[in-house]
């Protein structure tokens, strides 16, 4: 059961206070997952050490850990499209069928991580990365694939960004970090060693860590000061790594987009970068 509709089987048993938080959320999720303790309070008319008790009641350590379930609940509710199957792909699936469901788990990986993340915290992260004196992206096996497209497209934007795929590298180039700088880590598991221990470097020298990883607690989200949540139907889908990579370039491409749209010069440096590499091509052709 999601945790919304467990607020809302429990409400006429609640004491008033807390059937009044509890009716907000059910009501209002997104904007519940917009506010601070502080701002709820103030929306209902309640103490913020209410809010935060009331989280507890439903079995949670802290409001933000509600809000993350809310997200997680806020996901289920999409449904994948009509003609589109979800779920594992079998030895014995027929062609259509392989593709309904590969296109199935992709889209439900992708909406459920566009739900899981917050304005907010995506707004937090875009104000890191632009101020950034300079960025390093890392990340292992898939991962390290979608470090790398990241790297491309803010290297066109003028960025200035580390990447590597030898994680040895990484580690020397985090060692070379400090305050005002941002690590940008990646890994769905968030247990990958040598992601951990990079990010553990980096903040150790003061670098700011960003981690996009899964909902479910690990080490690498205990390192980040930033999390940006993927989600992948890792139980089910036998493709598992796709669905996590999908989730992540999602994530990524949205925060181009994003700069793309704050940065007032960033057309010049894309049509720029576009007529360097056209000059390529036209010898290559000639």
């Amino acid at each position: 059961m999601s945790i919304l509709k467990k607020i809302n089987a429990k409400l006429d048993g609640m004491a008033p206070g807390d059937r009044e938080i509890g009716q907000y959320i059910v009501d209002n999720p997104d904007q519940m997952l917009r506010l601070s303790t502080a701002a709820l309070a103030a929306e209902i008319g309640r103490s913020q050490s209410s809010v935060v008790k009331f989280s507890q009641k439903l079995g949670y350590a802290s409001y933000q850990e509600l809000k993350l379930a809310v997200s997680e609940a806020k996901a289920q509710d999409w449904q994948v499209p009509a003609g589109v199957i979800h779920g594992s792909i079998e030895v014995g699936d027929t062609y259509p069928v392989i593709l309904k469901k590969l296109i199935g788990s992709k889209l439900l990986s992708m909406q459920q991580t566009v739900a899981a993340n917050s304005e907010r915290i995506i707004s937090r992260t875009l104000e890191l990365l632009d101020g950034a004196r300079r960025i390093h992206l890392v990340g292992v096996g898939a991962s390290s694939l979608v470090a790398r497209d990241f790297s491309y497209k803010l290297m066109k934007l003028g960025r200035n960004v580390l990447h590597d795929s030898d994680s040895h590298i990484q580690m020397a180039n985090a060692a070379t970090l400090g305050p005002g700088d941002v690590l940008f880590a990646l890994s769905y598991s968030g247990a990958s060693i040598e992601t951990l221990r990079i990010a553990e470097l980096a903040a150790k020298r003061g670098t700011t860590v960003i981690a996009v990883t899964g909902l479910h607690d690990n080490p690498l989200s205990r390192v980040a000061d930033i999390r940006l949540y993927t989600i992948a139907d890792e139980e089910r889908a036998r493709s598992s790594s796709i669905t996590a990579r999908d989730a992540q370039l999602t994530l990524t491409d949205l925060l181009f987009i994003l700069l793309l749209q704050k940065q007032p010069d960033a057309n010049d440096y894309v049509h720029n970068s576009e007529a360097a590499v056209s000059v390529l091509k036209a010898e290559r052709s000639s």
